[in-house]
């Protein structure tokens, strides 16, 4: 199926850049519609699920969702092309209510990975019998448990299948606690999976023990390889309520991040330091405190909330000269929660739940052209 499919709250939807006449039956929504861009259309495929939180497509072309509180759910699709297709059966693969976001699919089509909010499992999956063995039920990684941000986004790589990402966000808004590498928090880490194959006595990996792709991430909960250049990159919700100089900078700053973290062959852009909890991107200019010479998409150090003070721990050329910048910068509170290539990787999708500290409606998902 060649459509742009986009998960959203309560509801599955399928995008497409055409629209087209459909015999199946349709889905209403039951809030307001969201408004599509010139030449895209969408219809509703799927209602009635929990939380659900991240989708993949099987090697039979079945859509598996993990259902945050409720497991893994499995849709075969009467599919007419494009956005004209309906759910024909609805399959409860695995029934475990400490799941809650992430969801992987190995290389072969054999295997399903997902995460609670301390552990990732793996099980054995047939796509052509639709079975899950729960009996095959692996624990791969643990000791991932804080408060705040609790949902784990699992990759697989393509380039390298044996390689399992996992990004784990921080305890909090203001997480000092996440200037320490070995808190393990706002970090995205790489764990090589291929011992666990036909091992069931394995232990677990502890989270620490994961390579570390990248830190000083608040809450990258969007994480995808490029399909061309196995480039590794995330999208990143960044803070809330921030002050810069005393003065409230939150409405407009800082600005949510793409980030790129290398390769998984062990590339020197592998590794760095984002800047959380100590440094953060502009968004905008307006009014900004002590601007100097920063623009759009600079790092910049705010007032520090954990030390209950104004007082910046680091100036801007700090934040500059010792961080990683994002590769782009997006409005800030939008919070982006996905990021998808296209087959080719010369279009990223990135869809952005919005949050309630921006006062205008910002649930939406963006195309991004490669130049």
């Amino acid at each position: 199926m060649a459509s742009i499919r986009l998960l959203a709250t309560v509801t599955l939807l399928i995008v497409i850049a055409s629209a087209q006449q459909c015999n199946l039956k349709t889905l209403k929504s039951s809030y307001q519609a969201p408004v599509t861009a010139d030449g895209w259309n969408y219809s509703i495929i799927a209602n009635e699920l929990r939380r659900p939180r991240g989708i993949l497509f099987d090697s039979e072309g079945a859509l598996i969702v993990i259902d945050s509180g409720n497991g893994i759910i499995h849709f075969e699709l009467d599919d007419e092309g494009g956005t004209c297709l309906q759910v024909k059966k609805k399959t409860t693969l695995l029934k475990k209510n400490n799941l809650n976001h992430g969801i992987a699919l190995s290389k072969d089509g054999r295997t399903i990975y997902a995460s609670s909010s301390d552990e990732v499992f793996a099980w054995s999956y047939d796509p052509s019998k639709v079975t899950l063995s729960e009996s095959s039920a692996q624990t791969l990684v643990n000791n991932m448990t804080n408060g705040g941000h609790t949902s784990r986004t699992l990759l697989i790589s393509q380039k390298h299948p044996d390689m399992l990402l996992v990004s784990r966000g921080s305890d909090g808004n203001d997480d000092a606690g996440a200037e320490d590498r070995d808190s393990g928090r706002s970090q995205i880490r790489a764990f090589n999976i291929s011992s666990f194959s036909g091992n069931s006595d394995k232990k677990p990996y502890d989270y620490l023990d994961g390579e570390i792709i990248g830190w000083g991430l608040r809450n990258s909960v969007g994480v995808a390889e490029h399909p061309e250049t196995g480039g590794i990159f995330s999208v990143e919700n960044s803070a809330d309520e921030l002050h810069r100089d005393g003065k409230d900078i939150h409405k407009d700053n800082p600005g949510e991040e793409m980030n790129f973290h290398g390769y998984l062959n062990g590339s020197d852009d592998q590794g760095g330091n984002y800047g959380y909890p100590l440094c953060y991107t502009l968004w905008s200019t307006e009014d900004f405190p002590n601007l100097g010479d920063l623009k759009i998409g600079d790092q910049f150090p705010a007032d520090r909330q954990a030390d209950g003070d104004d007082a910046t721990a680091l100036t801007d050329e700090e934040c500059k000269s010792d961080y990683v910048a994002p590769v782009l910068a997006f409005q800030a509170h939008t919070a982006p929660l996905d990021l998808k290539f296209d087959e080719n990787g010369t279009r990223a999708y990135v869809s952005f739940h919005g949050s309630c500290k921006n006062p205008l409606p910002t649930f939406n998902l963006g195309s991004l052209l490669k130049h």
